[in-house]
């Protein structure tokens, strides 16, 4: 059986993996299809954080979805933004693997104390052991996403299993250029569930169909206007700075009105974690 790509332009077809385990926050009966929308929503409404990290000022802060909404080793999905001359503190990655993927504006991601440049489009790769940061240094607000997942050690533990976790050693910053690239791999850096990051640009009118049997999408809006509909018909108009998660075997039919740019991240299910890489 062939499974269908996270991206396709035009139309396309999911491949049921087969009957889906309920979950405890799902009200669907057991073997029924997900849902394809997970959860949505926009920037709109964000908390405002003092001291996020031990920095001072403050950061506009939202969480999309966690652990209640997705099946995936996934601890959030959010978006963070601070204002010129603001800091994100330095923090070490202990039991995670997080992405900032930088969405506006121009600053300094922090890793292992030295500074990298970064602007729209920088992908970073944090992997357990690692510290980082972010700084901005331009004029106007640095937002990002970020998508924080569980490392195998982690799940293990959380789920029951008799291991003790350490503090894996440092590594070299990973940092790319996800608007140059389109496509970017996390193989060699994560072992958790984000397995990939892809940028999609539609013209007015073109339409991608998203989905994938073994694994969640995490959707974000980067720019323009266009619409979301599931197989089942449910829709929602879509702006810039709207994220959906989307479940695993579903399909949802991406509509472009104007210009759009989506930033696809591929979050696979644990017990499909080897055919999903």
């Amino acid at each position: 059986m062939t499974t269908a790509p996270s991206t396709r332009h035009g139309e396309a077809d999911v491949r049921s993996a087969g009957p889906h385990d309920s979950r405890p926050h799902d009200s669907r009966p057991p073997n029924s299809r997900p849902y394809a929308f997970r959860s949505i929503g926009t920037v709109a409404g964000a908390a405002t954080v003092h001291g996020v990290h031990g920095a001072a000022g403050r950061t506009h802060w939202k969480c999309f979805a966690g652990r209640r909404q997705l099946d995936s080793p996934t601890e959030a999905v959010e978006w963070a933004s601070i204002p010129a001359g603001g800091l994100s503190g330095e923090h070490r990655h202990t039991r995670t693997e997080e992405i900032y993927l930088i969405l506006h504006g121009h600053g300094e991601f922090l890793f292992n104390g030295v500074p990298h440049r970064v602007g729209p489009g920088s992908l970073a790769l944090t992997a357990p052991g690692n510290v980082h940061g972010l700084r901005n240094t331009g004029d106007a607000d640095l937002d990002w996403w970020v998508i924080e997942t569980l490392s195998p050690g982690t799940d293990a533990v959380l789920s029951g299993a008799d291991l003790t976790l350490g503090v894996p050693a440092m590594g070299d910053a990973v940092i790319h250029d996800l608007f140059k690239e389109r496509t970017v791999s996390t193989d060699g850096v994560f072992t958790g569930p984000l397995r990939q990051v892809e940028a999609v640009d539609l013209d007015s009118g073109q339409r991608v169909a998203l989905g994938r049997a073994d694994a969640e999408l995490a959707v974000f809006v980067h720019s323009g206007e266009g619409r979301a509909t599931a197989a089942d018909g449910t829709a929602a108009d879509l702006s810039a700075d709207t994220c959906v998660t989307l479940g695993a075997d579903t399909l949802t039919r991406f509509e472009a009105r104007t210009p759009l740019r989506l930033l696809v991240v591929t979050l696979a299910l644990p017990r499909l974690s080897a055919e999903a890489s």
